[in-house]
């Protein structure tokens, strides 16, 4: 069976690059210090930290910038396959996110994706890469959100040898 994840959408086939992932994938956080968090993800490690502003160093992205960036890399993900597998341009396709954010909350109430395509971009092909771009995993699973679950183990006592 072929890892759902892994099968470029808009080109029906199996990437060539095929990593095959584990479904239940774990993510590792750790704390280095001051206000900064680590995830690990196999053999990634993303760095995050909070804004000078807000108690950090600002040596890294703060953790909610990264997760808007995760739907904007997915969603040029999804358009750059699509410009791939039919062989079109990419010199110039540029992707942008504006995010509207609610005073009150801070949170995005509207996430906007603009597209710029590349010079001798088809016509004919601007409905479809659109709906390539629509169809961003990350996207997804913001419009139908998993149920989330936080457990606090007890501490791990040490045992005399």
């Amino acid at each position: 069976m072929t890892c759902v994840t892994c099968v470029n959408p808009l080109a029906g086939r199996v990437a060539p690059t095929h990593r095959k992932r584990n479904r239940n994938m774990d993510i590792e956080v750790t704390f280095p210090g001051g206000k900064q968090v680590d995830a690990t993800v196999g053999a990634f490690t993303m760095r995050t930290d909070q804004p000078t502003e807000l108690g950090g160093e600002g040596v890294a992205i703060a953790p909610f910038e990264m997760f808007l960036a995760s739907l904007a890399t997915c969603a040029g993900i999804y358009a750059l396959g699509f410009c791939q597998a039919r062989k079109l341009p990419t010199e110039g396709l540029k992707l942008t996110q504006h995010h509207e954010i609610d005073p009150e909350t801070k949170l995005p109430t509207t996430i906007s994706l603009t597209l710029q395509l590349p010079d001798g971009f088809p016509e004919m092909y601007r409905g479809a890469i659109v709906r390539a771009v629509e169809g961003c995993k990350v996207k997804r699973v913001v419009l139908a959100p998993p149920r989330f679950e936080v457990v606090a183990l007890a501490p791990r006592v040490a045992t005399a040898t």
